[in-house]
């Protein structure tokens, strides 16, 4: 390997690397405003100068610059230091003072780096440069006479995002970036670009004025908006959840996070149900846990076993999941489901269930087919994955099922179960060159299996796998991917209906049951089935409208859960705040209900329950380890079942990104989003 010295110090580098990149191997750190290390590189700001020899006697850009064999790399010479000192002279020429009232304010990189290269006054006596504000969308806030024109917004819009809607224009003293023809960014990940702005030009709109970063308190823990399980930082001040922010997890979500996982918590504060409710008379009263319980045991005493179902909700923890479980298993109910939209899976090893390749394993795929998915609505953030291969030109995708902008070309095959059947026999491009491919991989979303012909959708998916060896030694391309965090944890628990029992379609048509237990459940309709409803969750929304009985729960920023992510990754959410109200968290509702229907569920703390967690299902205690990791070739015979296909087109699971659980469907800025998706409002500039 090639080695150079830093400031003296001999460091290896791999080739290809960047003078910067070297720099910071050897420890030294460089400032810089436009370098990013996930972004190309643009060299606008020269903020990151370094001496270097051999080479010409003046500073240059280490960010733009190859590193050689053998080079000398100076980072504190006194022509360095006068060199950044001098740019940042330039970049506040025009920079207004604003600091005291910037949401920037106390994560500014410009007020940080102003710290160590800035004068105490300025030599430029002309007016300073003033821009007129951009109208960006419900999410982005702008104050564009701060902007240093470092592009960072511009190159992630375009080359991460793959929505190409942000722009720099004109020249010299009179460039600025804007959107094009003054219209919203309709990007899902465009709350990103406010995290890498390096000053204040681009900020959070829905949080604006609300805190400073060193009122917050910061917790580590897991987005429950979709099944990647994004690791983020929740940030509060008292008993409110102001704000989330993505954390770095290079196997999950790298350093991104959707708009929704961003956002949608100021939704954690409407709408909540903060005491139990009880209807008497057609009417919801307040009443008293032990009211509700005993509104519940009556009830229960007098239902048979059989005619007792439990659907259990999208954001669900692991811990909820087994309580509800154990609780319901011990009164001999047997219709049990945690797949609330019909989805076929639930059957098999626990391979068939699973995203195989991994998030991060899915890079190394060179053909990919997706079938029944909108991964950009499904999963934004994997979505930046399947592009960045794309443009790299090492992966070739096909879709069967809706078409739509995915921000990457595709080869586009049909639009249902027929094309899947087809697929093996087709002389195609692409059928030749998924059948040649080397590691092939299929991603399976939602919407070909929540169908009533889902489970021969599934056989018919296996069966092109079986043809193109999709599982073989050291390569596992069986991708499922799913759009609910809860989902694997139920599939892993066998929260699912056995032999003769009801699934959640058939508990929920008219007289099928007498008492309708749901767990966070708000996707289905459970008005339609008639019988005595009890809903445990946390906001007023679908499930609560007709319910006979209401438990507050727990929301996931006020709970300690586990959550297992579709690719089977066990992870941990941490409680940032406590419920609202008389609220609590799930599994200690089910445990003092279990007390009153006579059924005492064997734990009385979170540290027990996880024990026989663990002891009863070992996946759980494998924290954050993802089993495709280790490739597992396993028998796809055994997935689906035979049936007649459907020719019904395949429809994603996700219609309006925005509104997609009762968080988001509570929060304000999420129903700007939509409307604004939607086409049926206009964002007017402030």
């Amino acid at each position: 390997m090639p080695k150079a010295k830093v400031n003296g110090v001999e460091v290896e580098f791999e080739p290809g690397m960047t003078v910067l990149q070297v720099a910071e191997l050897a420890g030294e750190e460089i400032p810089r405003f436009c370098y990013h290390e996930r972004l190309s590189i643009a060299g606008n700001c020269r903020m990151c100068l370094v001496e270097v020899k051999p080479g010409p006697p003046k500073p240059q850009a280490s960010c733009a610059l190859p590193a050689a064999d053998n080079q000398e790399i100076f980072t504190r010479t006194p022509m360095v230091k006068k060199a950044r000192e001098g740019v940042m002279e330039f970049l506040l020429i025009n920079h207004p003072l604003d600091c005291p009232i910037c949401d920037q304010g106390g994560e500014c990189d410009l007020q940080d780096q102003a710290m160590g290269y800035g004068r105490d006054d300025t030599r430029y006596e002309e007016n300073k440069r003033a821009v007129e504000e951009k109208e960006m969308g419900p999410l982005i806030k702008t104050v564009m006479t701060r902007c240093i024109q470092c592009t960072r917004c511009v190159r992630f819009i375009t080359e991460v995002a793959g929505v190409p809607e942000i722009g720099l224009i004109s020249r010299g003293e009179d460039v600025e970036i804007t959107t094009y023809l003054g219209a919203a960014v309709t990007s899902e990940l465009s709350g990103n670009v406010n995290d890498l702005c390096p000053v204040g030009a681009l900020t959070h709109r829905p949080w604006a004025f609300n805190y400073r970063p060193w009122e917050l308190k910061k917790t580590q823990s897991v987005d429950v908006m979709d099944a990647l399980g994004s690791a983020i930082r929740v940030d509060s001040r008292g008993a409110a959840v102001l704000r989330v922010l993505p954390r770095i997890n290079e196997d999950v979500n790298e350093e991104w996070l959707s708009d929704k996982s961003r956002y949608a918590v100021d939704g954690l504060g409407r709408q909540r149900l903060d005491r139990p409710y009880v209807r008497k008379d057609g009417k919801l009263l307040p009443a008293s846990w032990p009211e509700a319980f005993a509104a519940i045991a009556e009830k229960v005493t007098a239902t048979p076993a059989e005619r007792i179902g439990v659907v259990a909700g999208d954001l669900q923890d692991a811990e909820s999941l087994k309580a509800a479980l154990d609780l319901f298993t011990a009164l001999g109910v047997r219709n049990l489901d945690c797949r609330q939209d019909g989805s076929a899976l639930g059957s098999g090893p626990r391979e068939g269930w699973l995203f195989n390749s991994t998030l991060a394993g899915i890079e190394a795929a060179d053909v990919v087919l997706i079938v029944g998915a909108n991964p950009r609505l499904e999963a934004p953030v994997f979505n930046t994955r399947l592009r960045k291969q794309w443009v790299a030109g090492q992966t070739r995708i096909g879709l069967i099922g809706e078409q739509a902008d995915l921000t990457y070309q595709y080869d586009y095959l049909g639009a249902g179960p027929a094309t899947v059947a087809g697929l093996a026999k087709s002389r195609s491009d692409f059928a030749k060159a998924f059948k040649a491919a080397q590691r092939p991989a299929i991603i399976i979303g939602q919407g070909a299996l929540a169908r009533e012909d889902g489970a021969a959708v599934l056989k018919a998916l296996a069966g092109l796998a079986s043809s193109v060896k999709l599982v073989r030694e050291g390569w596992n391309g069986w991708n499922v991917l799913h759009s609910a965090a809860a989902r694997v944890a139920g599939l892993d628990l066998g929260l699912v209906p056995g032999q003769g029992a009801l699934s959640t379609r058939d508990m929920l048509k008219p007289g099928a049951l007498d008492l309708l237990f749901l767990l966070g459940a708000d996707e289905c309709e459970a008005s339609a089935s008639g019988a005595f409803t009890v809903y445990l969750g946390s906001h007023g929304d679908r499930g609560a409208h007709k319910a006979d009985v209401i438990l507050p729960g727990a929301a996931y920023t006020e709970k300690n859960g586990l959550y297992v992510n579709t690719e089977g990754r066990v992870q941990m959410g941490e409680r940032a705040v406590f419920p609202k109200g008389e609220a609590r968290e799930d599994w200690a509702i089910l445990r003092a209900l279990s007390d009153r229907l006579g059924k005492t569920l064997p734990y009385d703390s979170l540290d027990q329950l996880r024990a026989k967690l663990f002891a009863d299902h070992p996946t759980f205690g494998q924290i954050d380890f993802a089993p495709g990791s280790i490739p597992t070739v396993f028998d796809l015979s055994a997935l689906g079942a035979e049936g007649e296909l459907s020719d019904i087109p395949f429809k994603s699971a996700v219609e309006a990104f925005h509104l997609t659980n009762p968080i988001a469907r509570a929060s304000v800025t999420m129903a700007e989003c939509a409307a604004l998706a939607s086409g049926s409002a206009k964002m007017a500039a402030e």
